[in-house]
């Protein structure tokens, strides 16, 4: 007679033997010891320690991003990297064509005729329709393969800040990982380099760095169609026990994520967001608001945060596992787009990621659902945190920081959820409007433009087809 494994205790770590397994699988990586992590909360010191750690290289540079603009903070790693290159070293810079679209070709030029090696991702004008809407959305700086920099943070002056304007940094979390991590995350460069062109040499992947530390990390490469970030994040939200704090840049969560959220709340799990209160973009902002409601009632606490942008993409689950990386919890990132993340269990790295979310808390305001009259829906109000009001059932209190214990300010937002709707169905009505307008005054341009989008999809379509009719792989599926 077989006997059920007895359940884990509340507040047991999230590091079960089946969980271990199940998340490796998902996420289609191995556990690799051995590193030390170190956390990069402030936008602008992240970028002082890549660009020293371009400075210290001697063998190559691997630079990956999804933003490289091509301004002042643009123009210093560019000066950086060009001289490593000058100095012998193999400097290797991949960029997203659609992400730095603003940037000059003179930058890209003048690193080259420095003797690096330049590549854009996925040109915007191309025959092959699916590549267009495949990025690649990743940020990684990895040199000589022992020392590797990784996260949400973009090279731009954005993320830099600019003291002289009073123009705080956005807010965005980096990673160093040193030690065999490292050589992984490199690899993982290697991969995509590949998708854009030749090959790297083998000796530029040769680095064994030894052990630096005690972490344990994971490399989870999403790439299109292979959704291993998705389903690493769903195991992690229906395995969590304690508590899943989530901070994420563009929160539009596909509908089996969202009710894993809503799932864990509902059972007890302490479930946080923090998002952006104002972002770059306003329309996934009111995408992300309209689903407050649902969020709410089952028990998950959401937090806006009140500086210029939040861009981290992080996730602390229980107190053993720490999520940073590139992902947002949308479906372009989660299923689209090329992303890299780091799912590590390292304590040293947990508490860190804790009290950065505790300090973001402070400068946040909390979402509630504030009922109304009768025959009314409740509505939503944002309120600084406040210590005062009892938290949602179900969740445990937080001991709130000195900041949060003398607000006590209500602050009410200008749309609530039903608002939200609206302003997306008016949305959509004005763009439809516009068109049929279009159609209506310039039917002959119109047409020309409509017979020209048709034709340009369809002769992708049918050289994809084509090609992967010819492809070996395919041919000898059987």
């Amino acid at each position: 007679m077989t006997h059920a494994a007895p359940l884990p205790e509340r507040g047991a770590p999230l590091d079960r033997e089946e969980l271990v397994r199940a998340l490796d699988r998902a996420a289609g990586a191995r556990p690799i010891g051995g590193n030390t992590l170190t956390h990069h909360p402030d936008s602008a010191a992240a970028l002082e320690a890549m660009l020293d750690a371009v400075g210290g290289a001697h063998r190559w540079v691997h630079l990956e991003n999804y933003i490289i603009r091509g301004d002042r903070t643009g123009r210093r790693f560019a000066a950086a990297l060009a001289e490593r290159a000058r100095a012998g070293v193999r400097v290797r810079v991949l960029y997203d064509a659609f992400g730095s679209i603003g940037t000059s070709r003179r930058m890209w030029r003048d690193l080259r005729q420095a003797g690096a090696d330049v590549r854009a991702f996925h040109p915007i004008l191309t025959t092959h329709p699916f590549k267009a809407v495949t990025r690649d959305h990743r940020k990684l700086l990895v040199t000589d393969g022992a020392v590797a920099i990784m996260g949400g943070l973009c090279i731009g002056d954005e993320w830099a800040g600019d003291p002289e304007r009073a123009r705080p940094p956005w807010r965005d979390t980096m990673v160093t990982v040193r030690g065999p991590g490292a050589a992984a995350l490199d690899r993982g460069f290697a991969r995509v380099w590949r998708v854009a062109g030749p090959a790297l040499p083998p000796d530029e992947l040769s680095a064994d760095p030894p052990s630096a530390g005690g972490a344990t990390v994971r490399i989870v490469e999403g790439e299109p169609g292979a959704g291993r970030i998705y389903r690493t994040v769903q195991i992690i939200a229906a395995a969590v026990i304690e508590r899943l704090w989530i901070t994420d840049a563009y929160l539009v969560a596909p509908p089996a994520v969202f009710a894993s959220l809503v799932d864990a709340a509902r059972d007890g799990v302490d479930i946080r967001l923090l998002v952006p209160g104002t972002s770059d973009l306003p329309v996934l902002r009111n995408v992300t608001r309209a689903g407050y409601r649902d969020l709410l009632r089952a028990g998950v606490r959401v937090f806006e945060w009140r500086g210029p942008m939040l861009h981290a993409k992080t996730m602390l689950a229980d107190r053993s596992w720490g999520r940073v990386g590139s992902s947002n919890l949308n479906v372009s990132s989660l299923l689209t787009n090329y992303e890299l993340d780091v799912v590590a269990t390292d304590p040293a790295l947990c508490d860190a990621l804790a009290a950065q979310f505790r300090r973001d808390l402070a400068y946040s305001n909390e979402i509630v659902l504030r009922p109304r009259m009768r025959l009314r829906p409740s509505r939503l109000v944002g309120t600084p945190t406040d210590p005062g009001r009892p938290p949602p059932a179900r969740v445990p209190l937080h001991k709130r920081s000195r900041y949060e214990l003398g607000v006590t300010a209500v602050v009410a937002l200008r749309r609530v959820a039903g608002g939200l709707r609206r302003t997306l169905a008016a949305s959509a009505a004005v763009t439809l409007l516009t068109i049929g307008a279009l159609l209506l005054i310039f039917p002959r341009v119109m047409s020309v433009v409509a017979a020209a989008v048709a034709l340009w999809l369809a002769l992708g379509f049918g050289l994809y087809w084509f090609q992967q009719r010819r492809s070996p792989e395919v041919d000898g599926a059987g």
